[in-house]
């Protein structure tokens, strides 16, 4: 067998290394075929300020109405919070009472995001729960999607339990988007059913 000259030698290391790094790139690229949830950011119109958002590769639409800046239906990426749609629609107005809704909970595709008024005459939390009771809550319908324990309390046939209950519901489903969907929650029958579709709204 004809001895290599070093050029030689050097030719066929060359080509051994090219062959091992194709050979490494093909076996990483068939783990890449799995689609996976990635964070992506967008800036606030009003503060200038970047919002991380973890998304799953698709986009929620929701209509934004109530004590905001500007009302409307947006486009959300997948993962935003209420908070996030709040400050989108220009952020909350100077009657807005944030502390009665759940800036924190997960936006669901075709969600309603209400922010109320805190209610005419100010006068703190307790105040406005005592005029709520007289009859600015009961005429007002309330958000399915932001509802807490205590606004739902209020409805015919809801108890502390039941309430709790519900918000587990809506946080297992990443919110609600109708309130039938309700009828899953054992023990919620059909006089208690229609008591939420008279009180709540998506």
């Amino acid at each position: 067998m004809p001895e290599l000259s070093r050029t030689q030698v050097a030719v066929y290391g060359a080509i051994a290394v090219a062959l091992l790094f194709v050979g490494a790139r093909a076996v990483r690229g068939e783990g890449g075929g799995t689609e996976s949830s990635y964070t992506t950011s967008y800036e606030d119109d009003e503060s200038g300020s970047s919002v991380a958002v973890e998304e799953g590769g698709s986009d929620v639409v929701v209509d934004v109405t109530g004590a905001v800046q500007r009302p409307g239906v947006y486009r959300m990426p997948a993962g935003s919070r209420v908070n996030d749609a709040v400050k989108r629609a220009g952020g909350e107005t100077g009657k807005a009472a944030l502390d009665s809704i759940n800036l924190a909970a997960r936006l669901a595709d075709g969600q309603q995001v209400v922010v109320p008024e805190e209610p005419p005459g100010g006068g703190g939390t307790a105040a406005g729960a005592a005029i709520g009771a007289v009859g600015t809550e009961e005429d007002a319908p309330i958000s399915l999607s932001t509802a807490t324990a205590a606004e739902l309390d209020t409805i015919d046939g809801i108890g502390p339990v039941t309430a709790e209950d519900i918000i587990e519901f809506r946080e297992e489903h990443g919110g609600l988007s109708s309130v039938d969907q309700l009828d899953e929650i054992s023990g919620i029958g059909p006089a208690t059913m229609e008591a939420l579709r008279e009180r709540l709204q998506p």
